[in-house]
């Protein structure tokens, strides 16, 4: 039965493939078919900002090339409360309106290119698995206006291409706190704190948290320090955008 369910899947697929074939999102040409296909046609992909010179604990750009391993001057001052991050790319050229879609427009396609980006992105790294992905959660309220929550649905592409499980339920965002958009970093730290619970203490040693897009860090760190109390030792954190 389980292989006549993955031959099936496989047709189906393929069938998908046929009379969908993967189209690029920016500027309409055939898509990568490699890897289960990609909307992004070799040229736009080659364009976008990818995030490869950046800090290796907050993911924040570097202006030029670093060591591997090299920790920003903020990090070094201030150790946040993670070991690393990695962001598949900077928050720029065509990397804010592939996200808005995703986030704002319930744009599917998007958010399963993104998802694919950032398991590319993770791949690439290769760095220790987490033993679970943990999407940043939204408030109730944000969530039921939204209708989803964006880092879930970028989190179920990527645990589906990485095999990783996700646990959403173990963490909430207990208080609805105004948009961070717009907030200078010192404001986004107030702003955020004490706006997530953790469901007691957790059964995982190991995780990374994902998100969309990592400004400040402050939210990250925000439920990072939550986690750090429920008993979690290692904290890796993966979006698929970071802001210089």
């Amino acid at each position: 039965m389980f292989g006549d369910s993955l031959e099936k899947r496989g047709v189906m697929s393929l069938l998908a493939s046929v009379l969908f074939p993967p189209t690029c999102v920016l500027c309409g040409a055939p898509g990568l078919t490699s890897g289960g296909g990609r909307d992004l046609c070799p040229g736009c992909a080659a364009e976008l900002p990818h995030n490869r010179d950046c800090c290796f604990q907050c993911a924040v750009p570097f202006d030029s090339p670093m060591p591997a391993g090299t920790r920003c001057a903020a990090c070094q001052r201030h150790p946040p409360p993670f070991e690393s991050s990695l962001a598949a790319f900077r928050y720029e050229a065509a990397i804010p309106t592939l996200i808005g879609g995703a986030k704002f427009r319930g744009k599917l396609n998007l958010v399963r290119l993104l998802g694919q980006c950032l398991a590319d992105r993770v791949r690439e790294v290769d760095p220790p698995l987490p033993q679970v992905l943990l999407p940043v959660p939204l408030h109730a309220a944000r969530l039921r206006t939204r209708g989803y929550n964006q880092a879930m649905e970028i989190a179920r592409v990527v645990g589906r291409d990485l095999a990783l499980p996700i646990d959403h339920a173990c963490c909430i965002r207990s208080a609805a706190t105004p948009p961070q958009a717009g907030l200078d970093e010192r404001a986004r730290h107030r702003n955020i704190r004490g706006a997530f619970q953790v469901q007691g203490l957790l059964p995982w040693s190991h995780v990374a948290i994902l998100d969309d897009v990592v400004t400040t860090g402050s939210t990250v760190a925000e439920l990072s320090r939550m986690l750090r109390k429920a008993g979690v030792r290692r904290i890796q954190i993966w979006a698929v955008a970071r802001t210089p």
